[in-house]
C-alpha cells in the first residue's frame, strides 16, 4: 500500500530503529506506570504536562525528553541505576533523527512513523489492489501514481515525493533487508499509470525483483473470484526485537491506523495466510506478468 503522493526514531542507529525504540521505551513506561497503580493523570502532572502527553508517549508517538524519563522514573519507583541509565540511553536513541525527516515538507508526520517502523521491519507482507506497491514502483510509475493523485501538485513537490519513494526502496538491498512478501491483486496490474512504457518498464521491474533472494511476490488472479482480502490494502510488519509485536498498518486518506492487539492481528494474519494460499505461487506469478508484459 502506498496512498501517500495520490491524495493529498546511540550515534549509530539502524535506518528506522529510532521509531521503534519510541515504542519499546513508550511500552515500558506503560508497564512500570501500571505496575505502581499511578494513573496517566498523575504521571503528566508529575512531568508537568496533560494526560494525553502520557499516552503519546506510551504510544511512542512523541519524542522524549531526558529530564521527563528521569522525574517518571523516579516517580515510578526505579532507583537501580543500571536500569535507569538503559532506559534513559533508550530516549536518547529514540530520538535520532530518521532520514525521512528531510521530506517533512511532503511527508504528513503519520507517515513518518510508518517509513521509520518499515525500515525497521524484519519482515513485511502487503496486501495491494489499487496499484503496484510503493516498495515495488519504478520511478517512472511511481510519477505517474502520484501525478494522478495530485494533478494540481507543483512539478517541484511532484519530484520531492517519487525521490522519497525511490529512497524508500534501498531498504530492500541494505545489509538488514527485511523479507518482503507481496500479494498483489491482478486489478493493481492492469489499471494503467502513465503511458504504455510505463507498465512495461513496471511489470518487467515486478519479474526482476521477484527474483530476488528476500522478496517473494504472488498475483491474485481474477479467475479466482472473490477472496479474503475484501476489506482491501493492508501491511503487516514484524521486528527483530522480541518485546514489539507484530502491527497491521492501514492507510487512509488523511490518516493511519496501526493496530497491534493481538486480537485484531491475528483476524488479519488469517486473512494474509488465505491471500498466500489462494494467489498464484511465485513461479505462476512470474509466467502471469511475462503474459501481460507480452500484451501491454
Amino acid at each position: 500500500m502506498d496512498r501517500m503522493g495520490r491524495v493529498g526514531d546511540v550515534t549509530a542507529v539502524e535506518p528506522g530503529g529510532s521509531v521503534v525504540r519510541r515504542i519499546l521505551l513508550g511500552s515500558q513506561l506503560r508497564r512500570l506506570r501500571e505496575s505502581r497503580g499511578i494513573t496517566r493523570e498523575a504521571a503528566g502532572y508529575s512531568i508537568r504536562a496533560s494526560e494525553s502527553k502520557i499516552s503519546r508517549m506510551e504510544l511512542g508517538r512523541v519524542s522524549f525528553k531526558s529530564r521527563d524519563i528521569e522525574d517518571l522514573l523516579t516517580l515510578y519507583g526505579v532507583a537501580d541505576e543500571m536500569e535507569r541509565g538503559s532506559l534513559i540511553g533508550l530516549a536518547r536513541e529514540a530520538n535520532v533523527a530518521g532520514w525521512w525527516q528531510s521530506f517533512g515538507d511532503v511527508l504528513p508526520g503519520w507517515f513518518q512513523t510508518y517509513i521509520g517502523l518499515e525500515g525497521a521491519a524484519s519482515l513485511i507482507r502487503i496486501y495491494e489492489v489499487q496499484f503496484v506497491h510503493g516498495l515495488l514502483q519504478t520511478e517512472a510509475y511511481a510519477h505517474a501514481v502520484v501525478t494522478r493523485g495530485m494533478p494540481t501538485a507543483p512539478q517541484a513537490e511532484i519530484d520531492r515525493r517519487v525521490a522519497l519513494r525511490q529512497e524508500r526502496q534501498k531498504v530492500l538491498v541494505s545489509e538488514r533487508a527485511p523479507r518482503l512478501h507481496a500479494v498483489l491483486d491482478e486489478a493493481a496490474l492492469r489499471r494503467p499509470y502513465g503511458d504504455r512504457a510505463v507498465m512495461r518498464g513496471q511489470l518487467a521491474h515486478l519479474i526482476e525483483i521477484s527474483e530476488h533472494p528476500t522478496v517473494t511476490l504472488q498475483v491474485m488472479p481474477f479467475s479466482f473470484g472473490g477472496h479474503a482480502g475484501e476489506s482491501g490494502a493492508f501491511t503487516m510488519l514484524r521486528f527483530p526485537e522480541s518485546d514489539l509485536s507484530d502491527l497491521v498498518y492501514l492507510e487512509q486518506l488523511t490518516s493511519a491506523l496501526y493496530l497491534d492487539k493481538r486480537e485484531e492481528v491475528t483476524q488479519y494474519e488469517r486473512v494474509m495466510t488465505r491471500l498466500h494460499e489462494d494467489s498464484l505461487g511465485p513461479a505462476e506469478s512470474r509466467d502471469l506478468l511475462r503474459g501481460l508484459l507480452q500484451l501491454s
